[in-house]
C-alpha cells in the first residue's frame, strides 16, 4: 500500500451530509476528488449520511463503506436526532472503489435506543469477521428513547455487532459503557495489540486505550500528555504513515477548523506530537468526521482517472 483514500462529509449545508472522496500519496497532503462534489448520495432513510468509514475485506478484497443515517440539514433538532434518530446504518459496497452497488440500509440498533451514530468496523482476527461498533443513546431505565429531559444515567453507549459480509449481522450488544456518554471511537491493530481512541464527552479530549484482544474488559488506559492537552476534538481516525509511524487525525469541532494530524512516535507509551500547519494540507474542503484507508498505486490512479482532482 502506498496511497490513501479519505471518505468524509463536509457539514450541515445542503448536500454536505453525503459521501465525499479525497486522496493522498503520503497521508498528510490531500486532494479532493470529483470537483468537490459528493461521490455517493443516499436516497434512503433520512437522505443524508455522516461519519462514513471504509474497510477492505482481508479475504475477498471487497470494499464496504458504512455511514450514519442522519441529515441535520433537514432535521435541525439535535435533541430529536439523539432521542428519536434512525437505528439504521447505510451500506455501500464495491470491488474497485470506482463502481459502487446501490446503497442499502440495515437496522443495526437495538429496539428502544435513540440513534445509531458513527459506525466503524475492525477486522477481528480471532473471530474471522468484522466487529462493527457504533454509539446509541440509551435510557437508564431501559425504556424507549423519546424527546424529553434527560435523566441520570441516560447516555450514549458503544454497541457492537459482528458480520462477515455486511448483509448478515449478529444482534448488537453493549461494548463500551462509561459513567458519561461515549460517542466517537476508532480501533486499530498494531502487532499483537489493539488500540482504541475515543472522545471523552466530559473533557472533550481524546482517550487512548490498549488491549490484547477486542473483548470488553481487555483494555486499559494509556496516558498521553499530548492528548490530555488538546481540547474540543472529536472524530478520531488512525492510520499508518509510509514510514511506519501511526498518524491520528481529529476533527477540531469546537474551533470549527476541521481535521488536524497528530503523529504518534510510540503508541504503546502514548508519545505523539501535533504537526505544524506547514507540515500538512487537508485539502480545499473542510472535512468532517470520516475514515482513512490505505490503497494501492493502481487504486489511487483509478480514483483520480474516474473522479478527477478538484
Amino acid at each position: 500500500m502506498s496511497a490513501y483514500i479519505f471518505v468524509h462529509f463536509i457539514g450541515e449545508e445542503s448536500m454536505g451530509e453525503q459521501i465525499y472522496f479525497s486522496v493522498s500519496r503520503d497521508g498528510l497532503f490531500w486532494n479532493d476528488l470529483n470537483n468537490g462534489k459528493p461521490v455517493l448520495v443516499s436516497q434512503l432513510g433520512e437522505k443524508g449520511v455522516r461519519d462514513p468509514f471504509l474497510v477492505r475485506h482481508p479475504k475477498t478484497g471487497r470494499f464496504y463503506l458504512i455511514a450514519t443515517d442522519l441529515c441535520m440539514h433537514t432535521r435541525k433538532s439535535w435533541s430529536s436526532a439523539v432521542h428519536e434518530g434512525s437505528r439504521d446504518i447505510i451500506i455501500w459496497e464495491s470491488d474497485n472503489l470506482t463502481e459502487w452497488k446501490e446503497a442499502r440500509a440495515y437496522t443495526i440498533g437495538q429496539e428502544g435506543v435513540g440513534c445509531v451514530w458513527a459506525p466503524e468496523a475492525v477486522y477481528d482476527e480471532e473471530a474471522g469477521a468484522f466487529m462493527v461498533f457504533f454509539a446509541s443513546f440509551t435510557r437508564a431505565d431501559g425504556l424507549k428513547c423519546v424527546c424529553r429531559e434527560d435523566e441520570p444515567g441516560d447516555k450514549h453507549i458503544i454497541y457492537r455487532s459482528y458480520t462477515d459480509d455486511f448483509v448478515n449481522f449478529t444482534k448488537a450488544e453493549r461494548y463500551i459503557e462509561r459513567s458519561q456518554s461515549i460517542i466517537d471511537t476508532t480501533i486499530i491493530r498494531d502487532c499483537d495489540n489493539y488500540y482504541r481512541f475515543s472522545k471523552d464527552e466530559d473533557t472533550k479530549c481524546l482517550i487512548l486505550e490498549k488491549g490484547t484482544s477486542l473483548e470488553k474488559d481487555a483494555f486499559e488506559i494509556v496516558k498521553s500528555d499530548t492528548l490530555d492537552g488538546l481540547f474540543g476534538l472529536e472524530g478520531p481516525e488512525c492510520f499508518a504513515l509510509p514510514d511506519g509511524r501511526w498518524c491520528l487525525i481529529a476533527d477540531r469541532f469546537a474551533a470549527g477548523k476541521g481535521y488536524m494530524p497528530i503523529v504518534i512516535d510510540d503508541i504503546g507509551e502514548g508519545r505523539m506530537h501535533v504537526l505544524s500547519e506547514e507540515e500538512y494540507d487537508m485539502g480545499r474542503m473542510k472535512k468532517r468526521h470520516g475514515g482513512i484507508m490505505e490503497i494501492t498505486d493502481e487504486e489511487y490512479e483509478n480514483l483520480v482517472a474516474r473522479y478527477g482532482i478538484a
